[in-house]
């Protein structure tokens, strides 16, 4: 079998420019919508909703790795990486790690890529792991890097890297293409082509022992940054990890071939999809600011705690919606009591409620928010 960077035209990749012509107009639209929709959010909760959003790309790129992240430690990290209070929680080093190295792909998004970069994103990432022989280098063992499932005695090989001693040579030609097609670059490419070929490439190369997949996906936020000018803060981690299965069959069918046709047309559908799921955050962000403005006064200790549980949840809130079981747990308190908050919670405005008896559950009632682009 012919992996595609053992291909003699390597890394020529071959695809259909016109075919992606309308997802690259449609990412150029929702940028917009979404810098529109910042200018919503009041100058002293930005800081608050960029560490939302990055903290959740930040689980997410883990979770797509298999890796389970606390949600107050990163955020707690990205507090202390922004030069602001944090909240007491512990920051953890593997937490620590993700973090630092989000909020410098954030923070130097402009600067053009070195192998400086990728080894301090590296170095950053796995620093905590003692178990990788080379850690802010590229790998450098002699045995082959594979992607491999299955029993250890009968494994199924997905993809089968270059070998070590390529992949200095390798990157040197990847760092250059990607500085030359850079907006401001002698050979610029639209945004979600380079992403999604610059994605494919690197996870080709897959330089690194280990954290290829998430310096991966930080490389295509850079690039998305690049190309508009600004951190994009979409939900790409988020987004690919929803569909995870069909994220790893589409790298494993074009690491084959340098024909990446299908692989940009579904590369840009995902972009644009994190780019709604990044807008309907910010949009809930705004909504939960003035749901606080207009009840946080009214809430009992009870109350107030059970209402950030369910913001805790994000937009799509508790499955099924709240119940008097869910209260009690959350509260510890009785169901009498249980009853009477809820209660007060429909008569004041703060939740819905919907079916019956055993069968009724309570919704945040929140105000809706239009976002459009340019507005302010």
């Amino acid at each position: 079998m012919r992996w595609n960077w053992s291909q003699p035209d390597w890394p020529n990749f071959r695809y259909d420019r016109i075919a992606v012509e309308p997802l690259e107009r449609q990412f150029l639209l929702s940028s917009g919508e979404i810098v529109g929709a910042f200018h919503h959010v009041a100058d002293d909760e930005r800081d608050r909703l960029r560490i939302e959003l990055l903290s959740e790309e930040a689980m997410r790129t883990s979770a797509i790795e298999g890796e389970v992240l606390d949600r107050a430690s990163v955020q707690s990290s990205l507090h202390r990486q922004f030069g602001l209070t944090a909240d007491g929680a512990p920051s953890r080093p593997r937490e620590q790690g993700v973090a630092e190295m989000m909020v410098d792909v954030y923070s130097t998004h402009a600067a053009p890529l070195t192998h400086e970069t990728l080894s301090r994103w590296h170095g950053m990432l796995l620093s905590h792991d003692r178990g990788l022989e080379t850690i802010g280098a590229y790998r450098r063992h002699a045995d082959a890097m594979q992607i491999v499932s299955g029993r250890i005695d009968r494994p199924t090989v997905h993809f089968e890297a270059p070998p070590s001693a390529q992949v200095q040579g390798e990157m040197d030609v990847f760092v250059d293409w990607f500085n030359r097609t850079a907006p401001d670059g002698p050979t610029p490419l639209p945004a979600l082509t380079r992403a999604a070929l610059g994605h494919l490439w690197f996870e080709s190369i897959h330089p690194f022992e280990d954290g290829n997949g998430r310096l991966g996906r930080a490389l295509a936020e850079k690039s998305l940054a690049q190309n508009i000018g600004q951190p994009s803060l979409i939900a790409l981690a988020h987004t690919i990890e929803r569909d995870r299965k069909a994220y790893y069959d589409q790298l494993e069918t074009h690491q084959k071939t340098l024909d990446v046709t299908g692989w940009l047309l579904w590369f840009a559908e995902i972009i644009l999809k994190a780019q709604q799921v990044t807008l309907t955050r910010v949009g809930f962000f705004i909504a939960k600011a003035r749901f606080y403005d207009q009840f946080r006064d009214r809430l009992n200790e009870r109350q107030a705690k059970v209402i950030e549980r369910m913001f805790r949840e994000g937009p799509d809130g508790f499955k099924g919606g709240l119940s008097a079981e869910n209260y009690i747990a959350i509260t510890g308190t009785s169901r009498a009591t249980t009853t009477r908050d809820l209660q007060d919670l429909v008569e004041m405005g703060a939740l819905n409620r919907t079916g019956e008896r055993r069968h009724t559950r309570y919704w945040l009632r929140l105000a809706e928010t239009t976002i459009s682009q340019g507005s302010s």
